[in-house]
This record gives C-alpha cells, structure tokens and sequence, in this order.
C-alpha cells in the first residue's frame, strides 16, 4: 500500500460525497436561526440576512414572519414581498396559517418561514410548519426558518428536567442536519431578562405565568449552553465530513461503544434518549439491549410494545443497532 492509498477517500465517503451532491442539487438549502429562548432576536436576525440577500440581487419573499407587534421588527419587512395568509377555518374561528400552496406557485429563491416548531390548524395540509418546510424545500426553494433549541425532539426530557415545562411543540432532530446553515443568535441572559422587563419579548396572556417561571436565570443559562453545545457539535461534524471525503488524515471518531439496557418501564425512553445524545457526543456506536425472560403474561406484552414504541423514537441521527 502507498502513501497516497492509504489517504484516499473509501468507497463509502466518495459514495456519501456523491449522495450529498445530488440531494444538494435536487433540494433547496435550509437555513436556521437557532435561538435558546424567545426573545434573543431570531426573527430580526433573520429578516436581516434575509434583506441582505435581496441587495445582493437575490430574490427573498416572505412566507410567514411573525413580528408580533414590534415596530423594529415590522420595519425589517418593508420593502420585501410578504404572501397572504391562507385562513383555515376550525370550529368557527379563522386561524391564519402560511399558505404553502401560494410558495410553491410563487417559488422564489428564498423563502422566509418564522417559527418552526409551529403546529398548524388542523384541516391543514400538514400537521406542522417544519413538514411544510420540507415540502418547499423539495420543490428547490430555500428556506430561511427560526427555532429554539428546546423545541428539538432529542432535547425534549432535558429541558422538562431544567425548566419543568414539558415542550409540546417539538422538532426532529433530522432538519438540523438537513440544515445548510445554522445561525446562533445569542445575547447574555441579563440582556434577554431586560428585554423581557422593558416589555420586548412577547408573551401570550394566555401563557404569561408559564413563560415568566420559564425565564429563570438559572433556565436561561442551561438552555443557552445546550444550543451552543448543539451548534458546535454540528460543526464537528461538518469538520470531520470534509476531513473524510477531502482524504485529510486528523484525529477520528473515538473507538468507545456504548450499551444501555432497558426493562419496559417507564424510564426506558428517558435512557435511550441520555444514551443517544452521549453517543452523538463521542461519536461512538450504541446499542440498545431488552432481554425478555419466557412468559405470556400481560406484563410482558406490555413491556414489549412499550420497548418497539420507544426504539422508534426519532432521537438523534443514528438509531441504536
């Protein structure tokens, strides 16, 4: 074996390089504003980039931006093209939803669709904005879009532990991936709680109380580490994609594995969950073992349809062998 043999790309990589390219060509490019908590500045953030780009000559139109109100905000809009809202009418009452149906007749070169984790109103097309996402993004249109980290399926027990506020709205995992390009939009947890006192950040009458015990400092401070944590991770992977394909020789993924054990009871989720996310993080492989002793009984079979159930789980990238 030469030097040279022992540089050059594997099969698999050239194969995946080869399978990215074509995806890339075919779909359109998703960016995401990833923000820790409400208020950080996402939406204006991306409204920026989003004017930027059309002095660059590139045609952005507005799919759903919600500005709530805010004056700063609703002036980043004019001059840009916004599409009319699609009512969807449900016991009586018009909810205003993106009409997906007016983006991909329109189909500009990017489209700006606020809030991600947004379930739409039922009689929709889709059950939830980022499905409608993906359906744009298959017809070659990109897409500028704005979440918080604990909307995120994987992160969904860790932030009930840290806030106890169980996230109904969530996301997989999957679209960060999927993702071009993640934007951090980050400011210190002080100046979010100013923010928040100075009457800037929006808050629902309806869920006034939930969101100010979710605004903790203490709170604010942990999810602010999670969506660092993630968005450095997804560059460590970006790194080491292009380390592999280009042949560059560097330090690789760790050769640990990783074994979690589960019975059926109710914590089995919470385990496959905290193994995933360990997994991701030293890029190791991670199996997940469920040993059923002979038997019948009503126990049992419970136990084994809570273990399919939770196996199916949506967690992270890699699923367990």
């Amino acid at each position: 074996m030469t030097d040279n043999d022992a540089i050059r790309p594997t099969p698999e990589a050239m194969l995946k390089l080869a399978q990215a390219e074509e995806v890339t060509a075919e779909q359109g490019k998703l960016k995401i504003f990833l923000g820790y908590a409400t208020g950080v500045g996402k939406t204006y953030a991306m409204l920026e980039a989003a004017r930027k780009r059309k002095c660059d000559g590139r045609e952005v139109v507005a799919g759903y931006v919600e500005s709530h109100g805010r004056p700063e905000t609703d002036a980043l809009l004019e001059g840009l093209e916004v599409l009319p809202r699609k009512e969807v009418h449900y016991l009586g009452v018009a909810l205003p939803e993106m009409d997906i149906d007016a983006v991909l007749l329109r189909k500009p070169r990017v489209i700006l669709v606020d809030e991600l984790a947004h379930s739409n109103a039922p009689g929709s097309r889709h059950q939830k904005r980022w499905q409608d996402v993906e359906e744009i993004l298959e017809a070659g249109i990109d897409v500028y879009t704005t979440v918080n980290i604990q909307h995120f399926e994987s992160l969904n027990d860790v932030v009930a532990q840290i806030t106890g506020i169980i996230v109904r709205e969530t996301v997989p995992d999957h679209l960060l991936d999927l993702a071009f390009e993640i934007k951090l939009i980050d400011i210190p947890p002080e100046d979010l709680l100013q923010r928040l006192h100075e009457g800037k950040v929006y808050i629902p009458d309806q869920t006034a109380k939930a969101i100010e015990t979710f605004f903790r400092p203490g709170n604010l401070m942990a999810l602010r580490e999670l969506s660092l944590r993630r968005t450095a991770s997804r560059v460590d992977d970006q790194m080491r994609a292009y380390m592999e394909t280009q042949s560059i020789v560097g330090p690789w993924p760790t050769a640990e594995r990783l074994l979690v054990c589960v019975s059926g009871s109710p914590y089995s989720e919470k385990l496959i969950r905290a193994t995933c996310r360990l997994a991701e993080e030293l890029k190791a492989q991670w199996t997940t073992v469920y040993i059923e002793t002979p038997g019948s009984g009503r126990h049992v079979r419970e136990n084994r349809e809570r273990i399919w159930r939770d196996l199916r789980l949506p967690v992270q990238r890699r699923g367990p062998k």
